[in-house]
């Protein structure tokens, strides 16, 4: 695999997590996919499948891969979305086991909204999904968007929640205020894992 990034851990909340090596302050390597980072640990899943968590201190550095990133995301800023260049953006990890994440960002009515996404969260026994969701449209009336998929990437804005999924924009703006993001399930306590998203505003 071509590597193409490394991060040093410091600072490792603020940045996207897409990874795909792990490297342990002596040295081990450890190959699979970055879950998420919760209270000073990290989570990262193996080739094997395999979730362990890590001490901040203990890892030295993430290396990315721009090819997964690529696939995963859709391309990360590729270009290849037709959002106009010189908007703003912010990078934003949106956990599964919570309702909705402050993203900073207040919006206002009629703005265009575009959204980089890429991650798997655990949503459930066995279900384990991308920014998309599950396969079909299972129905909850339970869920910010019932009608469509669990697990999937949703924003809200005031009192009204829409649909992201794996959409890169533009999404139109229908009121002004402050924008979350969350996943779209109802019941959070057996989540875990974390989308990463980049909102251009």
């Amino acid at each position: 695999m071509n590597r193409t990034r490394a991060l040093v851990i410091l600072g490792l909340a603020a940045v996207p997590l897409c990874a795909d090596t792990l490297v342990l302050r002596g040295g081990r390597r450890i190959e699979g996919e970055l879950v998420g980072f919760r209270s000073g640990r990290i989570e990262f899943e193996d080739y094997r499948g395999r979730i362990e968590r890590y001490d901040r201190e203990d890892v030295q550095r993430i290396e990315f891969d721009q090819d997964d990133r690529e696939e995963v995301g859709g391309g990360w800023g590729s270009g290849n979305s037709g959002r106009p260049s010189g908007m703003r953006e912010r990078s934003v990890s949106v956990t599964a086991s919570e309702a909705w994440t402050d993203t900073g960002i207040d919006v206002r009515r009629g703005q265009s909204l575009y959204f980089d996404a890429s991650g798997r969260v655990s949503w459930g026994k066995d279900r384990k999904d991308g920014p998309s969701g599950e396969g079909g449209n299972h129905y909850n009336a339970g869920r910010p968007i019932p009608s469509r998929p669990g697990g999937a990437l949703v924003g809200r804005i005031g009192r009204d929640a829409f649909f992201i999924g794996g959409e890169k924009g533009p999404i139109d703006v229908r009121g002004s205020g402050r924008l979350y993001l969350g996943v779209n399930d109802d019941f959070l306590q057996d989540n875990s894992g974390s989308f990463r998203v980049i909102v251009y505003y």
